[in-house]
């Protein structure tokens, strides 16, 4: 194992343990529901991944009037000894996700992990933009390394995600896992097309109320719920102000509620691991223009080309030599 990433706290004497593994991304589903797992079961820090080397800083903290020294972002493990099951949890959590040249070998330290604990499941959670309202209720889609354990998730209510990409940690990671023949599962809750840059906690509901009847566990969502509702007032407050600067007196047309939804997606923060990795596809892409498709869809799936459109173009653009 390559302890010179890893540090270790303490190896606790886990039975049977599952491992849950978030990182920040669309809609902040994973990293908000493994979070929620956190403050709910308290439990307890053993190891965690040396950052250097694997982030590189972008931007300066100040402390005091002072800069401080640059600060990268921490990704530790936590376990809980589950009392009424068979199978104890380790929780891993990272603030971001590393830099994207560096998601392979990243995952590979958090799989190493794993083994040292003899994980027997690799969890992951997601998001699944869907042409659904942000009122509505989450569905819940899942993939997995096995057919088996397909069917054992088929045993509740979730859908099959046959096809497509899961983009990111939370999609990699199970790939890594199955090349090192460990059995790995993702759950992705539903969150709407418009509005894939704003948290989402009914989405983080559903994806723990399909983790917990797994493994027979049980929780008190009503702080999802509540953060779900402040979250889908702030959306109806910027549906509102969208309404109030149309043109046209009267209801609003089905056309323009089409444009208030796109509005709703360029007013949202973009998290800061989708940043760095659009900026690391900029580099690419100047170095190797056949890389620029790669850019074009990660843009447009964050809705953001606008933002982006003449840097991007400037990739396709000669240019002029000056003499000084």
């Amino acid at each position: 194992m390559k302890t010179r990433k890893i540090r270790f706290l303490k190896k606790p004497r886990l039975k049977s343990p599952f491992l849950i593994a978030a990182w920040p991304g669309m809609g902040n589903v994973a990293i908000r529901a493994v979070e929620f797992l956190w403050e709910c079961l308290q439990p307890k820090e053993f190891a965690e991944i040396r950052p250097e080397g694997l982030f590189y800083p972008h931007e300066a903290w100040i402390v005091n009037s002072q800069i401080e020294f640059p600060r990268l972002p921490s990704g530790k493990f936590f376990y809980w000894p589950n009392p009424h099951g068979k199978h104890d949890l380790i929780l891993f959590l990272c603030e971001a996700q590393p830099a994207q040249e560096k998601g392979y070998e990243y995952a590979h330290y958090v799989l190493d992990v794993a083994q040292a604990c003899n994980v027997k499941r690799i969890f992951t959670f997601a998001s699944m933009p869907t042409p659904i309202d942000h009122t509505q209720d989450s569905q819940v889609w899942a993939t997995a390394t096995d057919k088996r354990l397909l069917k054992e998730v088929s045993k509740i209510a979730v859908k099959h995600l046959r096809v497509g990409q899961i983009s990111g940690l939370n999609g990699l990671l199970l790939s890594v896992a199955k090349e090192r023949a460990m059995d790995g599962l993702c759950l992705l809750g539903e969150i709407p097309l418009y509005a894939i840059q704003i948290e989402n906690p009914r989405a983080s509901k559903a994806v723990l109320s399909v983790f917990g009847k797994l493994l027979n566990l049980s929780f008190d969502f009503v702080p999802l719920d509540e953060r779900a509702k402040l979250v889908e007032e702030e959306i109806e407050k910027l549906i509102d102000y969208f309404k109030t600067g149309a043109a046209a007196p009267g209801p609003i047309s089905e056309e323009e509620i089409e444009k208030i939804k796109k509005n709703l997606a360029s007013v949202t923060k973009i998290p800061e691991s989708v940043k760095e990795r659009i900026e690391e596809m900029f580099r690419t892409a100047e170095r190797d223009l056949s890389k620029a498709t790669d850019l074009k869809n990660e843009l447009d799936r964050w809705n953001i080309y606008k933002e982006y459109e003449d840097r991007f173009l400037d990739l396709f653009r000669p240019h002029r030599k000056t003499d000084n």
